[in-house]
């Protein structure tokens, strides 16, 4: 496969203490909450910082000083792998200090409320609350009563920013651009924070979005907002530039969506067969967990066309990307 690798050139470099280029611009306001509250400028911010990030990431000493002296708490009350790991190594790489905190640990076990919770987090002063929920709106929430800084690691079936923003960023890596390319998203439409967010950002930055899935699967409303919706994958899949698959989410199916999982990935799975109806370069995304035989097929996932493992590694570049904007950049390096 000879994708089109062209890197977008990072605007307004910095140099931090290492000597780094890194945007010296920041992000508006304290919070990452969602992608709506992005405009375009700050979006290609991310993307341009988050590059000069994943060239920091791929030194053999890895480390930068930029957030040293900042305090960053994940709180995850949803069960997290790659989110949680991810942000852990990106403010590491950054110098901060980390603190983790589950759900399992807290004391909203023992029936404390979400915001007492947070107000005695923030009462031993931390800089960013990284937050995983599952109510939809409760980043949103806290970022209203907090002062810390407060960034959204997925809230119940709402948004996904970060996640959209390193899909973005792979896409980008590869492709040189986003607008103009058609995007096919299939799958678990109804339940997907991260389709949520990635139809803000990809048609706000001009990509083609067509959405596949089950009828049972598809929010009522969605063929209003701009994109392609349609039940038919040959139909998504033709002549597109990246499929991203999405997992389908049983622990919050409370009826039965469709008859059974192999019936599933026969009318909805991604195999070779579907594949080869794509762009010759296509890339094959999925964020994750993977539910290999139901939305896609092992030879696909693990195939040449396959940038899986890729979103993973670009995680910690977009998150040490947004981690270092929100903290002020290069402005709070120059004060300090």
């Amino acid at each position: 496969m000879n994708a089109d690798t062209t890197r977008p050139t990072p605007a307004a470099p910095a140099s931090p203490s290492d000597g780094s280029p890194i945007p010296a611009n920041r992000l508006r306001g304290k919070d990452l909450v969602g992608i709506a509250e992005l405009s375009v400028e700050e979006i290609t911010l991310i993307l341009d910082t988050a590059l000069a990030m994943k060239e920091i990431s791929s030194r053999p000493i890895k480390k930068v000083p930029a957030l040293r002296g900042k305090t960053v708490v994940n709180l995850f009350f949803e069960a997290s792998t790659r989110t949680r790991t991810s942000f852990e190594i990106a403010e590491k790489r950054l110098s901060a200090d980390t603190l983790n905190i589950a759900a399992s640990t807290s004391s909203v076990v023992k029936g404390e409320t979400l915001a007492d919770t947070v107000h005695n987090i923030e009462a031993m002063s931390p800089d960013l609350l990284v937050v995983r929920h599952s109510s939809s709106g409760s980043c949103h929430f806290l970022s209203r009563i907090c002062r810390a800084g407060v960034i959204n690691a997925g809230d119940g079936m709402h948004e996904h920013p970060t996640q959209a923003l390193l899909d973005a960023f792979t896409i980008r890596e590869r492709k040189g651009r986003l607008a103009g390319l058609k995007v096919a998203i299939c799958g678990d439409l109804l339940h997907s924070r991260v389709l949520r967010s990635n139809l803000l950002l990809l048609t706000k930055m001009g990509a083609d979005v067509w959405l596949c899935g089950p009828p049972t699967l598809i929010p009522a409303g969605f063929a209003q907002s701009g994109v392609h919706v349609t039940s038919s994958v040959d139909e998504a899949v033709e002549g597109a530039d990246a499929v991203m698959m999405l997992r389908i989410q049983l622990e919050r199916m409370l009826g039965g969506f469709f008859p059974s999982l192999r019936e599933y990935f026969n009318v909805f799975g991604m195999t070779q067969d579907r594949v080869r109806r794509a762009k010759p370069d296509v890339l094959i995304m999925h964020p994750g967990p993977m539910n290999r035989g139901v939305e896609i097929s092992s030879d696909v996932a693990d195939g040449p066309y396959s940038v899986i493992l890729d979103q993973v590694a670009n995680g910690v570049a977009v998150r040490m990307a947004i981690l270092y904007l929100l903290s002020g950049g290069a402005e709070h390096e120059a004060v300090a």
